[in-house]
């Protein structure tokens, strides 16, 4: 990805995908001429780490149930993404999988009675990691974009949070707002 107009909207990635339609990402890549695919390195149920405890409402170190992705635009890393969920929403669903879910997980998520009504999205810049920067191919000096969204349906609800992080020179966010007065 270079930083020469990516723009990407987070609408298509918290709305559930008609029956024929492929992932959000997909998608998104495909309409700029490039192929976007996602790997899940690694699902199922692990501890809270602090931020996510505190965003699902739920105690430090009690089990969520986590996919783990690294995100791939033309068979090049561009993304790392965490996401987590109550036991409660995920246990004993295809979430706790390492297998590509059709529609993407808030298609399932849809099914199983989670459906966006609210989003959050924070983001900051920092660093990467080692590890980080290692997987996506950055140099020393490359910062990283750290998106952490959280989801609601429309009784508040927590649901989903996602932890990202991206090359910050290859990024654009784009939020449209609509005031409701």
């Amino acid at each position: 990805m270079s930083s020469s107009g990516w723009v990407s909207s987070s609408v298509p990635y918290v709305a559930p995908r008609k029956n024929a339609q492929g992932d959000a990402w997909g998608e998104e890549a495909a309409a700029r001429g490039g192929v976007g695919s996602q790997r899940v390195v690694r699902a199922g149920e692990v501890p809270a780490p602090p931020g996510v405890a505190r965003l699902l409402m739920v105690e430090e170190g009690a089990a969520v149930v986590v996919r783990q992705r690294v995100i791939y635009l033309d068979d090049q890393p561009v993304e790392l993404t965490d996401t987590y969920y109550p036991v409660e929403v995920a246990r004993g669903t295809r979430l706790e999988g390492t297998r590509k879910i059709r529609g993407g997980a808030v298609t399932l998520l849809a099914e199983l009675g989670y459906s966006a009504h609210r989003v959050r999205e924070e983001v900051s810049a920092r660093m990467p990691t080692d590890a980080e920067r290692h997987v996506l191919g950055l140099g020393d000096a490359e910062p990283v974009l750290c998106m952490t969204r959280l989801t609601m349906d429309a009784d508040g609800r927590r649901f989903q949070v996602d932890e990202s992080v991206f090359p910050a020179t290859a990024q654009r966010l784009r939020y449209e707002l609509e005031p409701r007065i």
